[in-house]
């Protein structure tokens, strides 16, 4: 994980802080339901910064995210929700978030095991 998040950091330094990459839920069950998380991500730079989208790795999985440019210093979130109706399985589902002025994409992960 401190790897993935120093890999991170290179990608984006100076442009964009993200409060996290990855979001565990842990162990859920079907009845459950659909599960939420929301990653923010803070311009760092000194020029705007927009969330230009968000993509989901697979079906199962909605995303909606800041359509706003932000300012230095502004947060914005990219929201997720990952429903979880296909059966007991371990999961590892990715959200491929692009941002302007930044070359490569930065990978999101929704991890979990439903039972």
């Amino acid at each position: 994980m401190k790897l993935l998040l120093l890999i991170l950091s290179v990608l984006i330094a100076g442009r964009a802080d993200f409060d996290k990459t990855v979001h565990d839920f842990g162990t859920i069950t079907e009845a459950d339901g659909p599960q939420h998380c929301t990653f923010k991500v803070t311009n760092t730079g000194d020029e705007p910064l927009t969330i230009l989208s968000a993509i989901s790795s697979c079906g199962c999985t909605n995303v909606r995210w800041t359509r706003k440019s932000l300012a230095k210093g502004e947060i914005g979130t990219i929201e997720a929700t990952f429903n979880n109706e296909d059966g007991p399985f371990p999961f590892d589902k990715t959200i491929t978030v692009y941002l302007s002025d930044i070359k490569k994409p930065v990978v999101l992960h929704l991890r979990g095991v439903v039972k």
